[in-house]
């Protein structure tokens, strides 16, 4: 799902997808018509805030339309191809990533054909897999240790992929923001299956809304490790809840629940189990969504199962999200 910085926004788009009756609204393009209408119909909204939520939950319906190739077809006036989405084209998003594959290298090229593959399956304009030059980081922040991988925080100065520019037909990017990195050892000695497993981590996180974001790889250039770049979110359930337990309605404790049997459910129809699912593992954004870590396992990915706690500290977005690694971010 797509955020605002005007909370009236979100928590507008937040009311049309709890309000949702699935028996009545039974596919994706009801489903988005009522949330249009639902958003319409708001009081609390005015014009120019309701055409910014009926542009986020369109970004979330072409979203679905391209996952499930699903809805009515157009042909673009670029390029000549069928197009699925209301916002863009998905095909020219996925042409411009093309053309760029010179531009960039990670020094590895087996990394370099695992970020092509993914882009190349991109379903989403601001979820892009890439290749993050060390020097567009900054502000590094040691985190915490488990075992072999380390977590730091910093900060991206140009930020990740967010929406696509159909008049200059490129992508556009988010602009400074925090992430969090992952210190990934002896990748070079890694096999087929983790490049495989990792192939797979990738595309379903940026796949599923409801799985944590990862942007990419980079290289810390002072040992030529490389990192996973991920989406910084607020605070696991486990604190949430503890924060919050006496203030949360039965209402908003079934709602976290839906939400992560909705996270889990997209794992196993990914033909995947998370096989570590406990309340630290589960991400709370503050926008009220939720996801899961630790999905599915890189069976040989070089370093530890099970990572310290601190380490779930830094995954601070609230919606919820499951992570997609045994091994915790």
């Amino acid at each position: 799902m797509s955020f605002s910085n005007n909370q009236l926004v979100n928590a507008a788009v937040n009311r049309a997808f709890a309000s949702i009756d699935y028996n009545i609204y039974n596919d994706i393009h009801k489903q988005y018509e009522f949330k249009k209408q639902t958003i319409l119909a708001d009081e609390s909204l005015k014009e120019n805030e309701k055409s910014e939520a009926i542009i986020m939950i369109t970004k979330t319906y072409d979203a679905d339309k391209i996952t499930y190739n699903e809805g009515m077809t157009r042909i673009c006036e670029n390029c000549n191809q069928e197009y699925l989405a209301t916002l863009h084209c998905e095909h020219c998003v996925r042409n411009y990533l093309k053309a760029n594959f010179s531009n960039w290298t990670s020094g590895n090229e087996n990394i370099d054909n695992l970020i092509q593959e993914c882009q190349i399956k991109n379903f989403k304009q601001n979820k892009v897999i890439e290749w993050v030059p060390y020097n567009n980081l900054k502000n590094f922040r040691y985190l915490a240790k488990g075992g072999c991988s380390e977590i730091y925080t910093a900060i991206w100065i140009n930020g990740h992929f967010f929406e696509w520019d159909s008049k200059e037909q490129q992508l556009k990017r988010f602009g400074i923001h925090k992430i969090v990195l992952k210190r990934l050892k002896n990748v070079e000695s890694a096999d087929q299956s983790w490049l495989e497993e990792a192939k797979s981590h990738l595309i379903i996180s940026n796949k599923w809304p409801e799985i944590v974001q990862c942007y990419g790889l980079t290289q810390d250039p002072s040992n030529g490790d490389y990192m996973l770049v991920i989406n910084k979110l607020n605070m696991d359930l486990r604190k949430y809840l503890q924060q919050y337990h006496y203030k949360l309605t039965w209402k908003e404790r079934i709602q976290i629940a839906v939400y992560i049997i909705n996270a889990l459910e997209r794992i196993h129809n990914e033909n995947s189990i998370h096989r570590d699912l406990h309340s630290g593992n589960i991400l709370y954004n503050l926008e009220k969504y939720i996801g899961t870590s630790s999905v599915y396992q890189f069976e040989n990915l070089p370093e530890p199962r099970n990572a310290i706690e601190e380490e779930l500290e830094v995954m601070i977005n609230f919606n919820i999200y499951l992570f997609v690694n045994d091994s915790n971010y």
